[in-house]
């Protein structure tokens, strides 16, 4: 999970001003809302899938909530405006702040845990059962789904940039 994190802060390194709230099209996530996505995905899987817990509370331990991160975008719509114009070391500070919250709580968990299952009731009254250890996985398997989108962008908004007279 470290070694995804490192190559996902080393591939955004480079990305120029605007890039972080550029959208190829209305309704289209932004390199921002995917980072910002990965933190509170990520915070919310430890403290409902590691921990247990019935709810999670994001805001407390990143400074964001659900409403912020923006996804699911609607069709045509914006950007999410709380992300707008923010720098990008402000998202990797949310990014490690939910990964040091993993760190806290998986540096609990025993080889015992790892198949403990969890059971989530959701609003819409249906029953998720997972086991701990596919939780650290769906970490994992997230960051990376997210982080080819924002591969893709970045180069979506470098050709876009250069085709421009």
């Amino acid at each position: 999970m470290d070694e995804q994190r490192r190559t996902l802060t080393a591939d955004t390194r480079d990305l120029p001003p605007g890039a972080l709230d550029w959208q190829p099209a209305p309704g289209m996530n932004t390199i921002g809302m995917l980072l910002a996505h990965i933190a509170y995905a990520e915070c919310h899987l430890v403290q409902v899938g590691l921990e247990g817990k019935p709810a999670s509370d994001v805001r407390a331990i990143i400074g964001i909530g659900e409403e912020d991160e923006g996804l699911p975008l609607a069709e045509g719509a914006p950007g999410s405006p709380a992300l707008a114009g923010r720098d990008l070391a402000w998202f990797d500070g949310l990014l490690a702040r939910a990964r040091a919250e993993t760190h806290r709580v998986a540096v609990t968990l025993t080889d015992d845990d790892l198949a403990r299952q969890v059971r989530r009731r959701r609003a819409d009254g249906s029953e998720r059962v997972f086991n701990v250890g596919w939780v650290l996985y769906h970490i994992l398997e997230h960051e990376a789904g997210h982080h080819g989108q924002i591969n893709l962008l970045r180069h979506l908004h470098r050709i876009t940039a250069t085709a421009r007279p």
